[in-house]
């Protein structure tokens, strides 16, 4: 059976604030490829993570205020990752939609559902008691999911069923979310999956 042509899933975003210079470019049929700088290490090593079990090609460079804290970047890699998924899907037609995830790493556990619906919400419980992994406060951990599900306008629940160790428990979520946007984005009919015939 030959595979469905389809345009290429490409995207470009270029988001400029007072706060932050977020430059990426997204490939939803890459390999896994990333090169990732956003001054803060342990967001890098996430997103680093999330696109090799993804399997898409990302490069991202931002320059935020650091010297404020490590909101603003975060949120805004979040958000430009969330608005590049979003547009390099397009009208979202032929996608399964739907993806789910469990990942394991070491002792601890998460699972990931989404739904790219068009529509956002993010439920994110990922149980996190340090208050930094590396220079990345556990709460903008959360806050990075948070921001791309509203971005993408996808409904996204992560949770990490559990764990002993937080950068195992948040190293496993991303992983979690990978898988299932990998099972999402994949290309499985020639139609949208909404009897609203939209997403």
């Amino acid at each position: 059976m030959n595979a469905i042509a389809t345009p290429p899933r490409q995207a470009t975003i270029a988001r400029k604030t007072n706060e932050t210079s977020v430059a990426l470019s997204l490939n939803l049929d890459g390999t896994g490829v990333s090169r990732i700088a956003t001054g803060i290490g342990f967001l890098d090593h996430m997103l680093t993570t999330l696109v090799k079990h993804a399997r898409f090609d990302l490069e991202l460079s931002c320059q935020g205020d650091l010297e404020v804290d490590d909101h603003h970047t975060s949120e805004d890699c979040g958000i430009a990752l969330g608005k590049a998924l979003d547009q390099a899907l397009g009208e979202r037609v032929g996608i399964a939609r739907f993806g789910h995830g469990y990942a394991p790493l070491d002792e601890a556990l998460a699972r990931a559902v989404i739904d790219l619906s068009g529509r956002p919400w993010p439920a994110i419980n990922l149980g996190l008691r340090r208050e930094k992994l590396g220079n990345l406060s556990c709460e903008c951990v959360t806050h990075v999911m948070q921001s791309l599900a509203m971005a993408s306008r996808s409904a996204l629940h992560v949770e990490v069923l559990k764990g002993e160790h937080d950068h195992h428990r948040a190293e496993a979520a991303f992983k979690a979310l990978a898988v299932a946007l990998r099972q999402a984005v994949a290309i499985t009919g020639t139609d949208i999956a909404s009897t609203k015939g939209v997403l």
